[in-house]
This record gives structure tokens, sequence and C-alpha cells, in this order.
């Protein structure tokens, strides 16, 4: 009967404008631990609540191990084309994976659709090994980048969120995922991988399909990213992204929890991130039309005129000498 109730409340309410959470969610067991959504451009907030509460982010993790990896290319530090050998370390990961073996390797290409579209804990880690040498090395980089992009509550501890009992947990806030977003969107590249709902992971002999966690893509126009997430501890997260016409914005849900157990909040997830983008888009689009208006009603002012100047007297030898006597 209660999960009766909480699925009516689900189909039922909808995020306010400011983002406030409707005390009827909060009736019915749903939390919270913070939420956002900002101009994707230039990082402007446009509504949040408790965005500056700490949670666990789970697979949404995977987003900074992906940045350290598109600005490692940027660099020409390696292409898409690079290849990655899976280790024994990578291969013995649990979670989503795609069931790496040791020795094996694929393209960058190949493994970042594995991460953004399976959430393969396993390519996390062989992609950490691989850029850092070793996970706790690429983990202090990704904490240091994290400090560069002013995430100052934000601490990673892995390269994939994968953490079980008291942890310790990856740690982070609705604000600073945001941060993380809007860097991650100054690489168009990525919304490719993100916004691809199937791609065949190729293996000799066992071709893998991979299918994109991300159900917004299917239901909100002009959603094309970027990660969803979900563990035991962390319960569910989302960062997402929409684009309509000329702007685009990013939302964050994080850690939200439900009694009703891990579907309902996943769906809970997904329905507050769409109102987040859905308000967020309409308000960014009022602000263009407002800044338009007001560039054409501003007055034409013509150019001030020159008055012209008169040619200088040119002084003679009885000029001089008036000027001289002169008291």
């Amino acid at each position: 009967m209660r999960f009766a109730a909480i699925a009516a409340l689900l189909l039922t309410l909808s995020i306010p404008a400011e983002a406030a959470i409707d005390p009827r969610y909060t009736a019915a067991g749903v939390s919270i631990d913070g939420m956002i959504c900002v101009d994707a451009a230039t990082g402007a907030v446009l509504s949040e609540d408790k965005a500056d509460f700490p949670g666990h982010p789970a697979s949404v993790t995977k987003l900074m191990t992906t940045l350290l990896v598109l600005e490692d290319i940027k660099a020409n530090q390696l292409t898409m084309r690079s290849r990655v050998t899976a280790t024994k370390a990578a291969a013995n990961t649990g979670g989503s994976q795609v069931w790496l073996a040791a020795g094996e390797s694929f393209t960058i290409e190949e493994m970042l659709y594995a991460l953004m579209l399976q959430s393969a804990n396993d390519v996390a880690v062989a992609l950490a090994i691989d850029r850092g040498g070793d996970v706790p090395t690429f983990v202090a980089r990704m904490n240091r980048r994290a400090a560069e992009l002013g995430m100052t509550r934000t601490t990673f501890v892995t390269p994939n969120g994968l953490t079980y009992g008291r942890g310790p947990h990856d740690t982070t806030t609705a604000r600073d995922l945001a941060k993380l977003a809007v860097a991650l969107c100054r690489f168009p590249e990525l919304l490719k991988f993100t916004s691809t709902k199937q791609y065949m992971f190729r293996r000799p002999g066992k071709p893998f399909e991979l299918l994109n966690h991300n159900h917004l893509l299917n239901s909100f126009p002009g959603c094309d990213g970027l990660k969803t997430g979900w563990t035991v501890a962390a319960h569910a997260s989302i960062v997402t992204t929409a684009k309509d016409k000329d702007v685009r914005v990013i939302a964050i849900v994080l850690g939200c929890q439900c009694p009703a157990g891990a579907k309902p909040e996943q769906r809970l997830r997904d329905s507050l991130a769409a109102d987040l983008m859905s308000h967020g888009l309409d308000k960014l689009k009022k602000l263009e039309a407002e800044k338009s208006l007001r560039q054409a009603q501003a007055p034409a002012f013509a150019p001030a005129r020159k008055l012209p100047v008169k040619a200088k007297k040119e002084e003679g030898f009885w000029d001089w000498l008036v000027d001289l006597f002169s008291f």
C-alpha cells in the first residue's frame, strides 16, 4: 500500500521553479541530498535546493575519470584510437561491467562508450591504471583536478564510484558536480558518447550490446547526456543536460532516496531532473527574449557633430610686441 501511495506521488508531483522539495515528498519518506540547475555556457545558477549538502555520487564519479581522459586527448597525450590493455585489477572489479579479461585491449573510444553507456566499473579501473600508473595515483589526480575546478567539497576515493558499506565513499555536492559538468560540456565530443542509446562493444567472438542507463534520452526533448548513478550506499543520482535551440542547461540530482526501493527512487530522480531542466530552459529562453527586446528597444543615437575648429591665427611682430608690454 505504501509503495502504491509513493508511486502515485511520483506521477502527480513536480518540482517548482525555485527547486524546493515539495513537503509531500518528505512526508512520503523521500529525501534528496541536493539538486541544482545551471546554465551550461556560464555556470550561472537557475535553481537550487540543498546544493551544498554532501552526498555520494556513485557512478556519476566516472564523469571526472572521463574529463581527465578527454583532457589528455586535448593535450595530445593519446587519441581516441589509442589502445588500453586491461590488467588483472581491472578484470577483478565488480558491479556494472563489460567483463574485461586481463590482457585484452580496446581503444579509448570503445572504452568511453562502455564507461558512459554500461557504466562499466572495470573500464574505469583500466583507464585509471593506464592514465595514472595505478588507481591511487589516478585518484589523487582526480582530486587535484576537482580542486582546480573549485569543487571544494569533493573528495574522490575511486575512479568509478563503486563503494560499499561504511566506505570510505566518494563525496561531493550538487554544486560541485555542476562545476564538473560545465567543464565537460566544453568537450562537444563527449556528447557523442552520452547521447548514444546503444552500442555494440566488440570483442572477438563475444559482441556485447551496451544500453544507455539514462532514460531521459528517450523522454526529454533535447537531452543528450550525461551520467546516472546508483548504489546501495549512495542511492540515486544523475547529472543530465539538454539543449533547446541556442540554450543548454545542466541539472543535477544527488542522493535521491525513496523507501519504496531502488527502481522508484531512480524514476523519481529522473522526474526531478526533467523538471529542473524544463524550468531551467524556460528561464533561459525568457532571459534571452528579454535581452533581445531590450536591444530592439534601445534608442539609436546619432554620432555627435564635430564643431568646426577655427584656424589659429599666426602671430606677427606687432602681436608679439603688444603681448610683451601687456600687464
